[in-house]
């Protein structure tokens, strides 16, 4: 756009401002910065939002979460804060049915006063019987897995690749990482990283630290080098290679040499991954190198 054609845009503008005062303006433009702030509240809370179809158990009806309430009242409350309580469901018996997307229908639960188990149960109880008084089939071993994956089948695929957390055996669930019933399903992110490592240091205290010289790619959170479900690679590592620690680290070559940090690598990255080649093996961190050695 030319100057000849700013001209009629920059007059237009001077013309409203010396028709309204400047009150006004500034009223409008609160009310225009209000409104960007509600259309982005409405767009972040429902963009993020999962459609599930709810399991249908015979003799079972769905009576929705407010039901809960009466004995679960703590978790109800924490509930309401949980990434699981937008799950949606078309229709009637769908309202505000976030506990039993999870759980099923709980309608023999809560008649029987807690005494019958709700169709996917994680607790103790007596089993659901049906019209006839035969027992319902008994919930597998590794039940809290096997409703996650209903929804979850991409993790589902992830746990059956050779490195994975002890999962499908049994060993660990879900729940120990990811907390269904408050706050986000998604443990840090954003401004939160460092509560990332925290889920992972639970486990994994030997890698706390505190270190002389951190690798700075732990700020950054675990999974910049793991994945948590599993990986192809060993140790749920992203890169199997040295191709992990160049997509932080800096590399230039020059004559035929190829440069790290300013240090002669040619040779050394043909020993081996980093920190098999002795030379970085204290990969979270050291508290005698700075180069991450032992």
């Amino acid at each position: 756009m030319n100057w000849t054609r700013k001209q009629p845009m920059i007059k237009s503008i001077s013309s409203f401002l010396k028709n309204h005062t400047a009150l006004q303006v500034r009223a409008l433009a609160t009310v225009g910065g209000i409104a960007m702030v509600v259309l982005a509240a409405i767009s972040c809370g429902t963009v993020n939002r999962s459609a599930v179809i709810l399991p249908d158990v015979p003799g079972a009806k769905y009576i929705g979460s407010k039901e809960c309430e009466q004995c679960h009242d703590q978790i109800y409350k924490d509930f309401a804060t949980a990434d699981h309580a937008r799950l949606m469901a078309l229709g009637t018996n769908a309202l505000n049915v976030g506990c039993e997307s999870c759980h099923g229908p709980c309608s023999l639960h809560s008649d029987s006063g807690g005494d019958v188990k709700p169709p996917n149960s994680f607790a103790i109880g007596r089993l659901a019987t049906s019209s006839f008084g035969a027992r319902v089939a008994e919930t597998p071993a590794r039940a809290t897995e096997t409703v996650c994956f209903q929804c979850h089948t991409d993790v589902r695929g992830k746990f059956n690749l050779p490195s994975h957390h002890p999962v499908p055996e049994g060993n660990m669930s879900c729940t120990v990482c990811h907390s269904p019933h408050k706050g986000s399903i998604h443990v840090g992110g954003g401004t939160s990283l460092l509560s990332e490592n925290e889920s992972c240091l639970r486990c994994h205290a030997a890698e706390r630290g505190p270190y002389v010289f951190e690798h700075e790619a732990l700020r950054e959170g675990c999974s910049m080098c793991h994945n948590a479900h599993g990986s192809i690679n060993a140790k749920l590592l992203v890169e199997r290679d040295a191709n992990l620690c160049l997509k932080c680290h800096f590399q230039q070559v020059r004559g035929g040499t190829l440069l790290i940090g300013t240090s002669d690598h040619t040779l050394r990255v043909q020993q081996g991954t980093c920190w098999t080649a002795g030379c970085h093996e204290a990969v979270h961190g050291s508290r005698v190198s700075p180069s991450l050695r032992f």
